[in-house]
């Protein structure tokens, strides 16, 4: 209490103490601030991060997940920051969908690692060999229940960008498509 007693006192603030015997003890501060109008709050920080947020407007996003649950989760999380997100099951419709559509029908493509019939690291590799640039170029960023360092280097060596770790941290996952967007 001496503590919030010299920190109520610098602060030109009062403490009120009201107690009955054994009952309760109630305190009461007083403190007195400016109230700040909202362009105090609007930094640069902010504002960089409003022009970040924009990045990933209207972007689409091939989604390679196998497990509803979890697609149904990543789609909910990726369309509230305004991406466009169309869903696939496995490696092979991943890499047919991409050999189909034509360049830059795709921002990103977030690939989880370990799925049926094709894995995420083959498939990562069957796009990078692709003879459209643009297509070959696409940023895939792996989406995996492997967290640990050693799997996210993995990844990158497999030729992704990137590395989200499940289960999902939103900043996480906008953090680092904003930065392979950039």
């Amino acid at each position: 209490m001496s503590i919030v007693k010299k920190l109520v006192d610098v602060m030109n603030g009062s403490i009120e103490v009201e107690t009955e015997l054994g009952k309760e003890t109630k305190f009461t501060l007083v403190l007195q601030h400016k109230v700040a109008d909202n362009n105090l709050f609007l930094t640069k920080t902010d504002m960089s991060l409003v022009d970040e947020q924009q990045i990933l407007q209207g972007k689409h996003v091939l989604l390679a997940e196998d497990n509803d649950l979890n697609a149904e989760i990543a789609i909910t999380i990726l369309e509230d920051m305004g991406l466009i997100v169309e869903c696939i099951e496995d490696g092979i419709q991943c890499v047919t969908k991409m050999e189909q559509m034509p360049a830059k029908s795709y921002d990103l493509i977030l690939m989880d690692v370990q799925m049926p019939h094709m894995d995420g690291y083959k498939a990562t590799k069957t796009i990078r060999e692709l003879s459209d640039e643009g297509k070959a170029h696409i940023p895939i960023v792996a989406l995996t229940a492997n967290a640990f360092e050693e799997d996210r280097k993995m990844a990158i060596s497999k030729g992704m960008n990137d590395h989200i770790a499940k289960p999902i941290d939103v900043k996480k996952v906008e953090e680092v498509i904003i930065s392979v967007l950039k």
